[in-house]
């Protein structure tokens, strides 16, 4: 007798989609069949069961262009899990005036009131050469996985070339993931330096402002760098054909790369910034053509993009509130919420996935890339009781209103959406049922990766 079974859906992986039930006990799941029993059913008739989502690239309560991300770790984890997302990877905040431990550190106290599971990247701003321990010391803290820009220089988040070559050294001695937004900053800032003051009030120009050819550029140079030093590189949110190119150009070269997109890049196009509230749309990179839109398609369909994360960066329309020039912007957009719904209604229900895609793009992919499939990501015995219960068949009208998200934007207003989140499962605790939150506010735990 099982503490728990989730009986009659259809269960989905990236291998198969078939009628089992699940028995979970504990936090576990222990056994997959048919007619298990168990203490409490919960009846999957008509249902597609998923492994719990993983979205890998979340900005909670971060501090941006003097405002701060409107979800803190409560309020964006009870909208994740509302959305079928059982885990998170989110970021430290970095400076060049602390130091990597610290920032770990501090960013620990702050994960405290999540619902769900929440691991960390650590950004690496300021690291000089000397200060190589950093990287050993935040793998001791269960982070192994580092983030770099190569863009803000202004802001002093950008990472010269030498010293992230240095740093790609040491991470590859300790097997650890470089993660790396690619934007060139030489080429956005000569972009810049030729637009009228005039030019940096038209919204529009925004995409013109950071093109996809400055991706492309950053992702070759990392790659090139990746290939010399053997540090394994992961690209975050590729939003263009070109980039997308760059990254092919990099694994064919022997670079040990993988990437991400993210779902405004899919679905969302530059004209957005044409609205009347364009300024809502305001996202680095900036989004794109339709072309790229599909190309970036194909590539999850043909495995060469490993994943799809969200960036969730929210903020509120007073907070993105036009102040009269694109730069002076905080820049992200709302989606942990509406990351499975957007990619099951917009890819599989178009066409463009298969249902067996979604476990390996939000579940498989980023557990594996992150070092978290040892428990995480997969619907198997022994694995963490993540699952997520989902109608394929549900419509519903996207509505900032009716999100969980702490904002009163969406970037999907208005969409007819196909299929919602019934019920989500975080390691064998029911936590959304039917609309209603289950779950104990700190009942997350932080992701450690122990490397071998």
């Amino acid at each position: 007798m099982h503490d728990l079974v989730i009986r009659n859906g259809t269960v989905v992986t990236p291998l198969s989609a078939q009628k089992l039930d699940i028995g979970i006990d504990g936090e576990i799941i222990s056994a997959l069949g048919t007619a298990l029993p168990g203490r409490r059913v919960l009846d999957a008739e008509g249902m597609l069961v998923f492994p719990g989502i993983i979205d890998a690239h979340t900005h909670m309560d971060l501090p941006v262009a003097g405002t701060r991300s409107s979800d803190d770790f409560y309020t964006g984890t009870v909208a994740a899990a509302f959305g079928g997302v059982t885990s998170i990877m989110d970021f430290t905040v970095g400076s060049p005036a602390s130091s990597i431990p610290l920032d770990i550190d501090r960013r620990l106290d702050d994960i405290q009131p999540a619902v769900i599971d929440v691991g960390l990247h650590a950004e690496v701003i300021g690291w000089t050469p000397e200060e190589s321990g950093q990287f050993a010391d935040a793998r001791r803290r269960g982070v192994t996985s580092f983030k770099f820009f190569t863009a803000y220089e202004a802001s002093g988040r950008r990472t010269a070339p030498a010293t992230m070559r240095r740093a790609f050294e040491h991470l590859a001695d300790l097997d650890c993931v470089a993660l790396v937004h690619c934007e060139d900053e030489d080429l956005i800032r000569s972009i810049m330096e030729s637009l009228s003051p005039q030019q940096l009030t038209d919204m529009s120009i925004l995409a013109r402002a950071r093109p996809d050819l400055c991706e492309a550029t950053a992702i070759s140079q990392v790659g090139r760098v990746s290939l010399e030093t053997g540090c394994r590189v992961h690209i975050v949110h590729v939003s263009s054909a070109k980039g997308l190119a760059a990254v092919q150009d990099a694994r064919k070269a022997g670079a040990a790369m993988t990437a991400e997109t993210c779902p405004q890049y899919l679905v969302l196009g530059a004209d957005s910034y044409d609205r009347m509230d364009g300024h809502m749309f305001a996202a680095s990179p900036a989004l794109r053509a339709l072309a790229d839109q599909l190309a970036l398609w194909k590539a999850l369909k043909e495995r060469t993009i490993d994943f799809v994360a969200t960036d969730h960066c929210p903020f509120t329309r007073e907070q993105k509130s036009w102040q009269g020039s694109f730069v002076d912007l905080p820049y992200g957009l709302p989606g942990v919420e509406t990351l499975l719904p957007i990619l099951y209604s917009e890819g599989v229900g178009k066409g463009l996935l298969a249902v067996t895609d979604i476990p390996r793009l939000l579940s498989e992919g980023p557990a594996r890339t992150y070092g978290l499939d040892g428990h995480k990501g997969a619907i198997e015995i022994g694995m963490d009781a993540d699952l997520v219960i989902f109608d394929p068949t549900l419509e519903w009208e996207m509505q900032a209103t009716f999100l969980h998200m702490r904002t009163d934007f969406s970037p999907y207003e208005g969409w007819a959406i196909t299929g919602k989140s019934i019920s989500t499962i975080s390691r064998g605790e029911i936590i959304v049922q039917d609309g209603e939150l289950l779950a104990q506010e700190g009942r997350g735990k932080f992701l450690f990766r122990a490397l071998p």
